[in-house]
């Protein structure tokens, strides 16, 4: 991600997103996990579903 300049006269806000009680719980969990163990916890990823779009039938990540 890169610099973005603002234009003269414009201001830009970033407003940061709430987070759920489930979101921080298991944030704290992480956190808790590191400093017990000093080491990243084993995180899940989530599979994204393919989809095949039109034009050559190219695989593209939703």
């Amino acid at each position: 991600m890169g610099y973005i300049k603002e234009p003269t006269g414009v201001d830009f806000f970033v407003d940061p997103k709430p987070l759920t009680a489930a979101e921080r719980k298991r944030i704290s969990e992480i956190i808790a996990y590191y400093k017990a163990t000093g080491r990243k916890m084993p995180i899940k990823k989530t599979i994204a579903k393919e989809r095949t779009s039109g034009k050559r039938n190219r695989k593209v990540l939703v």
